[in-house]
């Protein structure tokens, strides 16, 4: 007996040692043998998820930074979240797509079952993604924090559904405006008319008539005091402001068209009248509207679109001699109501399903991580911030960023992110330049208009796994 309780001893020690070297090895054998080495020194999971983006800004902060590129910002941000990060080792990959091929690249993807965790994009070229049931809802990583630094109108471009699912997670805007040659208005004898060079002006509807037809009145020939155009669907976020200036809320509260009433005429009747009296270019069922932003940099036009990318090129244009320089400033679209019409393009991220929880769940957390750093936000200059903070604490710097901030009261979500936004936006067009050129009236061009428009989200909505 002596002899098995020896032997036994010598086993449970030998058993002992055995136990004691696995421990030292810092390795369990539920290690997931795929993790870098960081990963297995810390025991976490290595997961790689993908963000897709199409070129948004040089650089992590500027353009001017040591081999700047598209993806710098990702690339540094997902270096910054990995460190911090204790849930997994992350590894994010970067790629950038061209903004031509992005739907073609997605909806191969998708029906390969590979998407991108995240895609970084303005958000109405993404709606209809988030109605095909593609994207996750957001709502659990936006805290109260950021919706009191981001303003409502931002959240309600994001948000879909009676459910109020967020879609997208604001980052940054690009806000829609009137660009105008404020030295074409001194010749006119408008000095009156003229904001600030920091400022948005804003004018009443009355107000923008008599403009235009004292520069009607007192420009040269060859100049004309506003742009319209109609050639396609391009830029044809500024032609649904316009329909909406005498008040029209152009989508009812179940997502259809509802512009065929007095206000919606009005408007259509109003865009005709301006045009038949030459206080617009000619032709405009054939100008695009980079026809018109030209004309505009050619001094050919007082009044033009413009967006804050558009407004800053030409004032760079400008600078490094490429185009003859003027006093260029912004204007609001004017309304009847005396309330001017602001919209914008807000630009964030989408979280794609993938089937994968862990992937979901390090996509999610990433996306409310560079969307919420105090050092990564600040990116979002290379734009316009959405964060009222960014704001304040730059605005010194770039002092239009207040004037975009004070806006966001104003703007109306231009999608309506209804079902088939996209399809949608190739059925206006063919309706203004009917009416240009006198095909139809402005009644009958809004009436078809909302019966074909109406029938592209019917079908869209049939399809659509937002209610």
């Amino acid at each position: 007996m002596f002899n098995n309780r020896k032997r036994m001893s010598t086993i449970a020690s030998f058993l002992l040692v055995i136990a004691l070297l696995a421990g030292c090895s810092g390795k369990s054998a539920n290690t997931d043998t795929s993790q870098s080495e960081g990963g297995r020194e810390s025991g976490k999971k290595k997961v790689e998820i993908a963000l897709w983006l199409t070129p948004q800004w040089k650089g992590v902060f500027d353009a001017t930074e040591p081999d700047a590129d598209y993806d710098s910002f990702f690339k540094y941000a997902a270096d910054k979240f990995a460190k911090q990060y204790d849930k997994y080792d992350v590894k994010v990959n970067v790629q950038v797509v061209a903004g031509d091929q992005r739907d073609e690249l997605l909806n191969v993807n998708l029906n390969g079952g590979t998407p991108p965790d995240i895609f970084f994009e303005s958000v109405f070229a993404m709606g209809d993604y988030a109605h095909r049931g593609a994207l996750v809802p957001l709502n659990d990583i936006v805290d109260d924090a950021a919706k009191q630094d981001i303003d409502q109108g931002y959240w309600d471009n994001v948000t879909y559904g009676k459910d109020k699912e967020i879609y997208f997670y604001p980052f940054s805007h690009n806000p829609g405006t009137f660009a105008y040659n404020a030295d074409m208005f001194r010749a006119a004898g408008l000095e009156q008319a003229i904001g600030g060079e920091n400022e948005i002006k804003t004018w009443t509807l009355d107000e923008y008539n008599s403009i235009l037809k004292t520069l009607k009145e007192k420009l040269p020939k060859n100049a004309y005091p506003m742009g319209l155009y109609a050639l396609n669907n391009q830029g044809d976020t500024w032609n649904l402001a316009y329909l909406r200036s005498f008040g029209s809320m152009f989508f009812d509260n179940n997502g259809s068209i509802a512009l065929d009433d007095d206000k919606g005429v009005k408007a259509a009747a109003w865009m005709k009248s301006i045009y038949d009296a030459g206080y617009t270019n000619p032709g405009a069922e054939s100008v695009s509207s980079n026809d018109a932003n030209a004309m505009f940099q050619n001094q050919q036009l007082a009044i033009s679109f413009t967006n804050s990318i558009l407004f800053n090129n030409a004032k760079a244009d400008m600078n490094a001699g490429k185009s003859q320089k003027f006093d260029i400033r912004l204007a609001n679209i004017p309304s009847e109501s005396g309330k001017p019409l602001a919209f914008t393009y807000v630009v964030g991220a989408s979280v794609f399903k993938t089937g994968d929880a862990v992937k979901t769940e390090v996509a999610k957390d990433f996306v409310r991580f560079f969307s919420t750093d105090p050092e990564l936000v600040k990116a979002s200059k290379n734009s316009v911030p959405v964060r009222s903070s960014v704001v304040k604490e730059l605005k010194d710097q770039y002092p239009l960023f207040a004037a975009y901030d004070a806006n966001a009261p104003n703007m109306f979500s231009f999608t309506g992110n209804v079902p088939g936004y996209s399809e949608l936006r190739q059925v206006l067009y063919p309706e203004l330049q009917a009416m240009y050129v006198g095909e139809k009236t402005p009644e009958q061009a809004v009436k078809d208009y909302q019966s074909k428009g109406n029938a592209v989200i019917q079908k869209a909505r049939e399809n659509s796994v937002i209610k």
